[in-house]
């Protein structure tokens, strides 16, 4: 794939550059001043209305919360550039190595659920815009259009109880929770990748519906090209540029979306610890685990507009 080379390309890269820096900096203030907003005490929160004043007050020094707001910023910013998250107050660990620890978690089943979602919406969406093109199959568009809509409006951790209900407690098929062994991960997987499928697949066909009626699809037809070949190698790469921008979001929608699947099935991932960590108001492990969910949805929409920016350089490159 060629890359652009003119002037326009490296005005997209700082143009994209300096959308994610700054987006970055809200992120990070945001999560700084989390602690700071929430009502009473965090600290005397976390550790207890029991605990002793000296603990309350030794802890907070240890936290950095006894300096001035602005300086307490300016370390804050200061440990993050050096790969800092701070020690989490309920099990004294550094909040980076707990992350460190179970971001693999999250990142497969997120990775695993985006990969089988795209798998799923991709051929359905054509088959579907095949059966329906030019008006045909009022029916067949109705039930799909129809069962779509449905799947894709029920939260996912209502899916993955479902799931549980019928594929591991009536009839034992997959483990009811935890992380041991490729047949663990398939009712996770499935609890976040049924309702992306769904609404990625209308895409699909709306998308190939559109590309199947211009000429160029018109002019192939008329070489006598087989369908498949029409379908696969001239309609479908330019029906790809919408249904990669949606991708992209539901990808950046599946890490969020770990949160409560994991603690469904009891991932052992960021998503069951941001939880635990908010129940025990360790607001230090919940600022590292909203920076980092929070960083990762911004890189993949940053991954995903210079991706279209290669695909398609005259639409992504060319806005103002």
């Amino acid at each position: 794939m060629k890359i652009p080379t003119s002037g326009r390309w490296p005005r997209f890269a700082l143009r994209r550059a300096a959308r994610l820096l700054v987006s970055l900096w809200v992120l990070v203030t945001a999560a700084f001043l989390m602690i700071h907003l929430v009502p009473g005490d965090p600290v005397r929160a976390a550790l207890g209305p029991t605990a002793p004043a000296d603990l309350v007050l030794a802890r907070k020094q240890e936290l950095g919360l006894l300096e001035p707001l602005w300086r307490q910023y300016v370390t804050f910013l200061r440990h993050l550039l050096s790969g800092e998250l701070g020690v989490s107050i309920s099990s004294r660990l550094p909040v980076g190595e707990t992350i460190a620890q179970r971001l693999p978690a999250s990142a497969q089943l997120a990775a695993a659920a985006f990969l089988l979602a795209v798998a799923v919406a991709v051929p359905v969406g054509v088959v579907m815009a095949t059966l329906t093109r030019r008006g045909r199959g009022r029916r067949t568009e109705l039930a799909f259009t129809s069962t779509n809509v449905v799947i894709g409006a029920i939260p996912d951790f209502l899916l993955g109880v479902g799931l549980v209900y019928l594929l591991a407690v009536q009839t034992h098929l997959f483990p009811v929770a935890g992380r041991d062994g490729l047949d663990s991960y398939v009712l996770p997987v499935l609890a976040l990748a049924i309702g992306p499928a769904a609404v990625l697949s209308r895409i699909v066909r709306v998308e190939m519906l559109a590309v199947l009626e211009t000429d160029y699809v018109r002019t192939a037809r008329a070489k006598r090209l087989t369908s498949l070949r029409v379908h696969l190698v001239h309609a479908l790469p330019n029906a790809v540029t919408a249904t990669l921008t949606l991708g992209g979001l539901l990808l950046s929608s599946l890490v969020a979306g770990t949160v409560l699947v994991e603690n469904v099935f009891a991932w052992p991932g960021l998503g069951s610890s941001i939880v635990s960590s908010i129940v025990a108001k360790d607001y230090p492990m919940v600022q590292g685990t909203v920076l980092v969910y929070g960083a990762g949805v911004l890189l993949v929409n940053t991954l995903v507009d210079v991706v279209l920016a290669l695909l398609d350089p005259r639409s992504a490159i060319g806005e103002s």
